[in-house]
């Protein structure tokens, strides 16, 4: 156990892999709001007309989080291949779909009688009412996000070691976005339209169509935004591993 704990690459692939499974199921919790992002940021609502649908720009509190999942699942790539971000991607779904499965377990607790209006002065009439309303997304939700999240993974595997291919290891910034960029289409389009078009909700397409160019043009700029922090974060590990022992992983990597 001892020598499995000091060997580094094993050691980089828990870390990296815990925060990449984290805030995965995190941004599964938080997506179910959906905020504006100019009054978020002490703006005016721009009143944009897109497709129809006017109003402040509109995201899912998800996007905080899965700039963090870009970084990570790039660096995976870069460091442990296809295999070692499928891996996670799978383990990521199962206990998305554990966690939720135990939260409908909570929500059909019986509430105590003193705890359902506890917080009745600070505007929440029915703790169990909120607590379901929070936590008890709908089916077609959850369905939908852990579809386009696994999609999306395994777009993005493919995209980045097919760019890998064509420019070697040069161009770490090319493979890096690129693959976002398709990856992330495909991921906003799959989580809205199971969700919400399909789903009970029934949105019309302008509305669909807005929201997901909206939350599509986020994690394009995101990407591009946070290009330098994966060249950061390859300085970080290849002196943490050693110039030898980076460099090996990435021969192993490109060519799974």
């Amino acid at each position: 156990m001892k020598i499995l704990v000091k060997h580094k690459p094993t050691r980089l692939y828990v870390i990296l892999g815990a925060f990449f499974v984290c805030n995965a199921l995190v941004a599964e919790f938080i997506g179910v709001k959906i905020f504006a992002l100019e009054p978020t940021l002490g703006f005016n609502p721009f009143d944009w007309n897109l497709y129809g649908q006017k109003g402040s720009l509109m995201f899912t509190a998800g996007v905080l989080l899965w700039p963090i999942v870009f970084i990570m699942t790039d660096v995976l790539n870069e460091y442990f291949g296809k295999k070692g971000v499928q891996f996670l991607s799978w383990l990521a779904v199962g206990l998305i779909s554990y966690a939720f499965f135990m939260v409908f377990m909570a929500i059909r607790l019986a509430p105590a009688d003193f705890w359902i209006g506890v917080n009745a002065t600070r505007g929440v009439p029915d703790m169990q009412a909120a607590y379901k309303a929070v936590f008890g997304q709908s089916l077609w939700i959850i369905v939908a996000s852990i579809i386009a999240f696994l999609v999306g993974q395994i777009v993005d595997v493919f995209v980045f070691h097919e760019i890998r291919k064509a420019t070697g290891e040069s161009k770490v910034y090319l493979r890096a976005t690129g693959s976002t960029l398709i990856s992330q289409l495909i991921d906003s389009v799959i989580v809205l339209y199971i969700a919400f078009v399909i789903g009970p909700q029934k949105w019309p397409i302008s509305l669909f169509l807005a929201i997901a160019t909206v939350n599509y043009i986020y994690k394009v700029t995101m990407a591009i935004v946070l290009t330098p922090a994966i060249y950061g974060a390859h300085a970080v590990i290849d002196r943490y591993l050693g110039p030898e022992e980076a460099e090996k992983l990435k021969m192993e990597a490109a060519n799974q």
